[in-house]
């Protein structure tokens, strides 16, 4: 039987705390999404659907950061009637500390800018480039999958509606997701439980995110394991930019990273849909990108080593025992699961709501 002070219920209590806190702010900013969307659909016809995707984009991103900060102080005024910690905490507070996230100061500006280009080039770019090497199939699934969604039809139209609507969408997604998993998952998690599992967590929903295009049915034609590859990198950048947000508390690089990368691989997709041979769109367009990894890589390397060292020291903690709270094997064990039930759990929310 587990006491009321063991490290095994007080974990468990803290992750259940955080889930229904994601709870109510999912609900409030999935029942405001669905009333603008419903909008959207209604008012744009077939005359004008290449406005659609470029629409619906730019209204989840407003909305969400319009919304986001409202329901975390609805949730705080909920959850502080089962903690008084919480209650602390007034709703200047949290406005201040969410949009902190945001705020570019004079001093930072240039790192800020920096970061965001060391994660494009020393992250994002390597993983997809290898992967469409290394899987070519692996560009005509995700373009058939993406397709199949309305809001992603500009994928298929002439060179000039597509630049104008992926610089508009990939901006608002890399807005939306990042603001909502990384801006408010990740850091929320951090003020119920410890800042590694905020990690896990918030990378755990981010991969099944991207795993959940199993259940379309276009997945059918291809290998099982194609989905399970996009989930792979998506948890591998997550736990990335989640450490990030935790140890910065930037979110304007995490934004531009994620930006520039979506409109990249998207030309890589629109050029395969337009029947262009992907190894010429590989030599002209992912070639001259690696070439700025290397640079990036050189210039920068002590800095890229001492995060990467950093990051690797702080994972081999979360697989070992908390001396603070004095935990046995058997207590990281349960965390761990829980970490990623939570995340799954997260995921089944999201699915519903956001």
């Amino acid at each position: 039987m587990v006491s009321a002070t063991s490290p095994k219920r007080k974990l468990i209590e803290k992750r259940l705390y955080f889930f229904v806190d994601v709870v109510i702010v999912f609900l409030g900013v999935g029942l405001i999404l669905m009333v603008v969307n419903f909008s959207i659909y209604q008012s744009i016809t077939n005359e004008n659907a290449t406005i659609l995707g470029p629409v619906y984009y730019l209204v989840k991103a407003v909305v969400l950061l319009v919304a986001l900060p409202v329901m975390l102080i609805l949730s705080n005024y909920i959850m502080e009637l089962q903690n008084e910690e919480i209650s602390k905490i007034t709703p200047i507070i949290i406005i201040k500390n969410h949009l902190k996230l945001f705020s570019v100061k004079k001093k930072n500006t240039k790192y800020q800018l920096l970061y965001g280009f060391l994660l494009l080039f020393l992250l994002f770019i390597p993983l997809d480039c290898f992967t469409y090497i290394l899987i070519p199939d692996m560009i005509m699934f995700q373009g058939e999958v993406l397709t199949s969604f309305n809001s992603n039809l500009y994928l298929t139209q002439d060179y000039g509606i597509f630049i104008i609507s992926v610089l508009i969408i990939q901006v608002c997604v890399a807005i939306y997701e990042e603001t909502l998993i990384r801006g408010f998952i990740t850091k929320r998690a951090t003020e119920h439980f410890n800042k590694l599992s905020a990690v896990i967590t918030s990378a755990f929903y981010f991969g099944l995110m991207h795993f959940a295009y199993i259940f379309n049915p276009i997945s059918i034609n291809y290998p099982f394991w194609f989905p399970i590859i996009w989930f792979s990198q998506a948890l591998f950048v997550g736990i990335i930019l989640a450490f990030f947000m935790i140890k910065k508390k930037w979110i304007l690089p995490l934004i531009i990273a994620h930006a520039l990368n979506n409109i990249i691989s998207a030309h890589a997709v629109w050029n395969y849909l337009q029947g262009n041979n992907f190894f010429l769109v590989f030599f002209y367009l992912y070639i001259p990108l690696l070439v700025g990894s290397v640079v990036f890589l050189v210039w920068q390397f002590s800095r890229v080593k001492e995060s990467v060292l950093d990051g690797l020291k702080e994972l081999n903690r979360y697989f070992h025992k908390d001396t603070k709270i004095e935990q046995n094997s058997g207590d990281v064990v349960v965390r761990i699961l829980f970490d990623l039930i939570l995340g799954l759990l997260i995921f089944g929310v999201g699915l519903l709501f956001v």
